[in-house]
């Protein structure tokens, strides 16, 4: 019998082939290697900024009369190498991989609630406004209605729970595309903010805060068993609840059928319309919680925060393999492109790029997602 068995290296070969056809595996790899690109890409900057600045001090010394061998021993000479291998473990250091950490639960955790929307077939583009609502409801009960943290909690996210439910009742009961409702409901949840903030931010005095600047602020010394702040394991667990809802519930398996076709659903016994006023309340609910990790970042109340953050949890659903058509998608998914969009945007950051670069590349990364997928539903 073992002469029958292919060789030890063929098996693995095979094993490898196998994982390499999963989705996920291409997307952890296109993270790896995104997430290397901008180590690399930080050194050789920092490598050349210094080269180009001892060139100047190099021409600066010949222009004065030093003579060759004189210049050589300047002081303000700096070897470019060695800062760029600098440049490259700082992107790798604690500070900055937590800081990606902290952006990823904003983003992540408005993207658990855009990924059932999207496999049911929708979307949602006031995801960005909810959050900044939220904060704002948030700060407005802890500073001026005398609230604890856990009912200022209760109330952001009750409050993006309740535009969610909206946005999910006239699509059902108007029979209007969720494009059109939610671009509506962008504004009215904007205007709704700054209505309550007074178009201003409204600052939280740090003894109402509690517990809940704590929720992604750096993990201390005496608690670097966490490894990573509190709020990021709430993300975890919650996409692992998300998770298991869309995969073993018959609310999960309605979501997906309803993507797939809404007629053969409706046909199959299926609630449509409250598949769809339920995602989209449970989307306006995890876009609250997202609300709630943007003001324990920030402390503040913001009623023009977020702004265009809906275009990131949409591009990290849509990178994860969430079909804008309907039907497919998936949580592991939906995390990796929240961690590439955010490595993509603290890479830009730190190398100096201006936003409006950040936003083309955003851009781009969406069009090529959904290029992707349509070539992807073609070829089937």
């Amino acid at each position: 019998m073992s002469n029958n068995q292919p060789p030890l290296t063929a098996r693995l070969i095979s094993v490898f082939r196998a994982l390499y056809k999963q989705p996920s595996v291409k997307l952890i790899l296109a993270l790896v290697a995104i997430f290397l690109f901008f180590v690399v890409a930080m050194g050789v900057q920092e490598a050349v900024k210094i080269h180009r600045s001892n060139r100047n001090i190099l021409a600066e010394l010949a222009e004065a009369g030093v003579p060759p061998d004189e210049r050589q021993k300047d002081r303000r000479l700096t070897s470019p190498w060695p800062e760029g291998y600098g440049a490259s473990l700082r992107f790798l250091g604690r500070p900055n991989l937590e800081m990606i950490a902290r952006h990823t639960t904003i983003v992540g955790i408005a993207a658990l609630g855009m990924t059932m929307v999207i496999i049911s077939g929708g979307i949602d583009l006031s995801v960005g406004s909810i959050i900044a609502l939220s904060s704002v409801v948030i700060a407005w009960l802890l500073q001026y209605a005398g609230a604890g943290p856990w009912t200022a909690v209760l109330g952001g996210v009750a409050a993006g729970a309740f535009f969610g439910l909206v946005s999910g009742w006239l699509i059902t009961r108007l029979r209007v595309v969720p494009f059109i409702v939610t671009l509506g409901m962008l504004l009215v949840v904007r205007g709704t903010a700054k209505g309550i903030a007074r178009e201003q931010k409204i600052d939280v005095d740090m003894d109402r805060l509690m517990w809940l600047d704590e929720l992604l602020a750096s993990v201390p010394k005496e608690r670097s068993w966490m490894l990573v702040p509190l709020g990021v394991w709430l993300l975890v667990v919650m996409a692992v609840v998300v998770a298991v809802l869309l995969r073993y519930t018959r609310l999960g398996r309605h979501i997906f059928a309803v993507g797939s076709n809404e007629e053969t659903a409706r046909l199959c016994g299926v609630a449509v319309e409250r598949v769809k006023v339920t995602v989209f309340t449970l989307c306006g609910a995890f876009a609250g919680l997202a609300g709630l990790m943007q003001f324990s970042y920030l402390t503040v109340g913001d009623p023009t925060g977020a702004k265009g953050l809906e275009l990131n949890v949409i591009a990290a659903v849509v990178i994860g393999g969430g079909s804008l058509a309907g039907g497919e998608g998936s949580i592991l998914g939906t995390m990796v492109g929240a961690l590439i969009m955010t490595v993509i945007d603290s890479g830009c950051f730190q190398m100096g790029l201006p936003n409006w670069v950040q936003e083309i590349i955003t851009g781009v990364i969406i069009i090529v997602a959904v290029a992707l997928d349509r070539l992807r539903h073609r070829s089937i």
